[in-house]
Parts: C-alpha cells; structure tokens; sequence
C-alpha cells in the first residue's frame, strides 16, 4: 500500500512558532511515508522535553514515556515485538544526561532501534538550563557564569559505545533530514541520528552556520558513501588526509588537487576516519557518517529463545506442569 504524509500525522503540534522540532516532525511523516511501513507496524517511543511530545503528532502506536527512559522502553518494545518498527526520540538532555545510560547501551547491544537524537544544546521544555551538549562558557539559567563543562559529542559517545550507525542532518533541511531517516531504517541495528535543531526561545541560533541553505553551502559537507569529499559553494573544497587525522583544504593551494581528497566510507569497520569526520567543526559532516552491519540484540535473543525451547521438554506452561509427577485429589 502506498501512503502520504497525510497517513502519519495526527493533531495539531503544540510547540513555538519557528521550533526545530516542527520542521523534524514534517521530515518524519514525509520518510515514513517513502518507507511504506504500516501505521500499525510502527511505535514512536520518547522520553520527557520538548521534542518528547512527537508521539503524540503521530498516527502510530506512541508512548511518551519517562525522563530518560525512551531507549529501556523501546528496547522492551521491539524484544517483546520484533517485527514492530520502532522511532525513539529524545532531546540532547533527555537523552545523553538522565538517559546517558540507557543511550550507551542501547548502541553497545545492537538493538534494532532507529534513535532521533535532536540537539538544540539546551533544556527547553524547563526553560533553559544547560545541557550536556551545551559548550564550555555557555550563559544559561543553571549557568549565568558560564558553564566550566566540557559537552558531550553525540558522535564520539555513539562511537565509545561500539554504535555501527551515525548520521547528522538540520532540522531545516529535509531532503537531508528524510535520507538520512530512512539510511537509519534499511540499518539493521541500532542507529542513532542527530539531528541539529534551533531553540528559538532560550537558545535561537546555535546551529546558525548551517541552518539554511546558504550556510550549509559554506559550512557543510554532504558524505555519501563511495564518493569523493568535497564541498563549498562549487566544491572547490575537499577533505584530504592530515598526519593521522584530516583537515579541509582548498583545491588548488598548496599543491592540493581532487586526486588528493579522500573517498568517503560510510561501511569501514574501523572508525577511526568516520569519527574524525565527525567531530570536524568546519566543515559540518551532514549525511551518513558510519553504517556498519554487526549482529543485533534482538535477534539474538529470538534465536536463543528458540534454540532453548528446542531443547526442553517443555514449551508452555501446561507442559511445564505435566513435566513431574501429577496428582488428581477429588
């Protein structure tokens, strides 16, 4: 069956006019629909915040669940329901701070989970504390000095925990948003895609360098796998091998020219490329950095489950009960 939009949408969202979360959950409805799961085939869980009220915007099975616990609640779901797709969604401080814990281990264990990670770098929904992505000296409400933090990198977290996924995209950008939605759903295993948004209310601008079209055409580069790493307004720029890191150069200088960019590999199992392209500050890596196929949590488990009962007498109750000696008092 072919769907629309129009098949995932559900009420009317209640977030500020201008939120990133609005622009997301467009792209959302939008690469559903192109992936064609049924509704009912399909479970948005999330946690508390500000883009935590997704699910309810959703013609699907949906849990706004608790702080933090988006990732336990969600790995509960598709154990107990393999075949059923499930979206987590979390904010960057319902996610990496309370739900630090759950996000690492949901990323080590491989679970099929396609995890929305969106990172305005500050608590919204309580009104504008720092976050664990917030960057060190940010002036927030929990910080009116300055916070003497060092962020999270959603990126190197993802890679520490053994994740096979990452993918970055802007909220404002779609079509990138939609691609790489819908990468993390023909991944079989935990993907975790973040998502760079604007607060418009207590932090607007954060992502200002490529919040629209013509910033990510100075500041972003778009990866895709197999391909050479170029970017800039007519790629006159290019990603070229530095020592054992890599560094941005432009076409032309120094001696560089195309044959010395690098060629992106998204399905390199050593990671050590991927995460520096990762952590690049110019310029932004958008797409699919890392996609690398490794067994899956639940998958294992639906096989051992099955190899057990294979080897048991037994394989409900009623049989349990007729395993030992029987007794009929009348």
């Amino acid at each position: 069956m072919a769907y629309t939009q129009n098949d995932f949408k559900k009420g009317q969202p209640r977030w500020c006019p201008g939120c990133g979360d609005h622009f997301f959950l467009a792209s959302l409805h939008r690469a559903m629909a192109e992936i064609g799961v049924d509704p009912w085939n399909t479970a948005v869980i999330s946690g508390i915040g500000c883009s935590s009220r997704l699910p309810h915007y959703m013609a699907t099975y949906g849990m706004n669940t608790i702080h933090g616990r988006a990732a336990a609640i969600a790995t509960g779901a598709k154990v107990a329901n393999p075949n059923l797709t499930v979206w987590q969604v979390s904010g960057d401080g319902d996610g990496l701070a309370i739900g630090g814990n759950h996000f690492i281990h949901a990323n080590r264990r491989n679970i099929n989970l396609n995890m929305i990670l969106l990172n305005n770098r500050i608590y919204g929904l309580t009104k504008g504390q720092y976050s664990p992505t917030s960057p060190r000296g940010f002036v927030s409400k929990s910080s009116p000095y300055g916070t003497v933090e060092d962020p999270f990198r959603p990126a190197e977290l993802c890679f520490g925990a053994r994740g096979h996924f990452f993918a970055r995209a802007v909220a404002t950008d779609a079509p990138g948003t939609i691609e790489v939605l819908k990468a993390a759903y023909e991944h079989k295993g935990a993907s975790v895609c973040e998502i760079l948004q604007n607060c418009v209310i207590f932090n607007n601008g954060t992502h200002d360098a490529v919040y629209d079209k013509a910033g990510r055409a100075k500041n972003a580069i778009y990866l895709k796998h197999g391909e050479k790493m170029l970017f800039g307004e007519n790629n006159e720029y290019g990603i070229v091998q530095d020592g054992f890191g890599v560094k941005a150069v432009k076409l032309g200088e120094d001696g560089y020219t195309e044959a010395d960019v690098l060629i992106h590999d998204a399905k390199c199992e050593d990671n050590t490329l991927q995460l520096k392209l990762a952590e690049m500050e110019w310029p932004v890596a958008l797409g699919v950095i890392r996609d690398v196929e490794a067994p899956t949590y639940d998958d294992s488990v639906t096989a051992q489950i099955e190899e057990v009962k294979a080897q048991k007498k037994y394989h409900n109750f009623a049989e349990l009960l007729e395993t030992n000696d029987i007794w009929e008092v009348k």
